[in-house]
This record gives C-alpha cells, sequence and structure tokens, in this order.
C-alpha cells in the first residue's frame, strides 16, 4: 500500500511561517549563557539594579579587536538598559547550571534582585555587572555598535576582561526547546582540558 505524501508546507508571503522558522532553528544546539549588567544609580550614594537574561544567540565576531555580539529582543529590559549604558558582561554556563538559565529566562517579571540574590559570583573589575560563580568563562564587555535587526537588536561588544572560574566542566546547551547537556567521552575532555593548560602555561612564559 502506497503512503501518501504529507502536503508541502505552504509558504509564508514574506517567506516562512513563525512557526517553520522556529521548528528549523530549534535543530541547531547552541550554548547558553547568562547576560548582566547593572542598571544606573538613582541617586550618587545608591547602586543601580542587577539585571539578567538568559541567552542563547550570542557569539564570537572578531579576534582583533576582540568583538562578541548578542542578540536582544527589541522594547526588553536588557536592551533598554544597553541602549541607556554601554557596559555588561556574559557568563557562560556549564551543564548544571540549568536552574540558572531558567530563572533568567522568566518572562513578565518585574524585578531581577531577587534572582541574584542566592548566586555565587564576583562583581566585574570592568562593568560592575555580575559574574556567576561557577561559570565555564565570563566575559566583560563595552558595546561598541547596535544593529537592528527585525524584531531584535544586535549588540557587539568589544571584550574588556575575560575570566575562566571553573576547570574543566562541559557546556550547557539548548536544542528543541530544552536545556541539555553535552556527551563528550571522558578522554576528550582530559586531552582538551591538558592542551589548555599547556597553551596557557605556554603564554605565561612567553
Amino acid at each position: 500500500m502506497l503512503r501518501r505524501r504529507a502536503p508541502p508546507s505552504v509558504p509564508h508571503a514574506e517567506g516562512v511561517s513563525n512557526d517553520e522558522f522556529r521548528a528549523a532553528l530549534s535543530r541547531l544546539a547552541a550554548g547558553v549563557v547568562l547576560v548582566t549588567a547593572q542598571e544606573p544609580p538613582l541617586d550618587e550614594h545608591g547602586r543601580g539594579e542587577d539585571v539578567g537574561m538568559t541567552a542563547t544567540a550570542f557569539l564570537s565576531v572578531s579576534l582583533d579587536p576582540p568583538l562578541v555580539m548578542v542578540s536582544l529582543r527589541n522594547d526588553s529590559r536588557m536592551d533598554d538598559l544597553l541602549a541607556e549604558q554601554p557596559l555588561w558582561a556574559v557568563s557562560v554556563l556549564a551543564e548544571d547550571q540549568r536552574q540558572v538559565a531558567g530563572r533568567f529566562a522568566m518572562k513578565g517579571r518585574i524585578s531581577d534582585r531577587l534572582l541574584f540574590q542566592d548566586l555565587p559570583g564576583t562583581r566585574g573589575e570592568f562593568t560592575g555587572a555580575p559574574l556567576i560563580g561557577g561559570a565555564l568563562a565570563t566575559l566583560e564587555c563595552r558595546t561598541e555598535q547596535r544593529v537592528p535587526a527585525g524584531d531584535h537588536t544586535l549588540v557587539i561588544g568589544r571584550v574588556l576582561g575575560t575570566g575562566l572560574p571553573r576547570e574543566g566542566g562541559q557546556p550547557l546547551m539548548y536544542f528543541r526547546g530544552n536545556y541539555r547537556q553535552q556527551v563528550v567521552h571522558p578522554g576528550v575532555v582530559a586531552q582538551a582540558d591538558h592542551h589548555q593548560r599547556r597553551v596557557q602555561r605556554h603564554r605565561q612564559e612567553g
């Protein structure tokens, strides 16, 4: 018995539909980061509130100068804040930090103050933004350029400083609408960590 083929997807008048676009891009695995920044203080004696946002649309743009980019939804709290001041930070989340990612992905929250309350970490030397303890890496950035892109804004930042809060560890991934862990053979991880230590030692000696 011959099977009937499913009817082809009808394209949107201006391209694919929103659902088709989301379904296709959900097959692209992405790392997960927490973007953080600090609001300007209300007065000269105070300190502004910390703001955080979970993101998967984050990538390296250039090595010289060191530039990275994050995509922010228009009119989001982080987008509004970085339009007002240029300093922000990124914490690359590890596989055991799924709760951190979920916490800062919640919609409709009024304040982020309580979300940071019990999180270990430090404050960035160059940006004053929170850096999450236990992250695989941290980057402190200053906005160089803002590029409108549909319903998002691409924020390109120069990296002012980096940190490696933990030795080893695997990244938290986002794939098909869920946070996931990367499965890597332990021998591959050990070899990569050994190579990284050799590179760092060579740089220090040079």
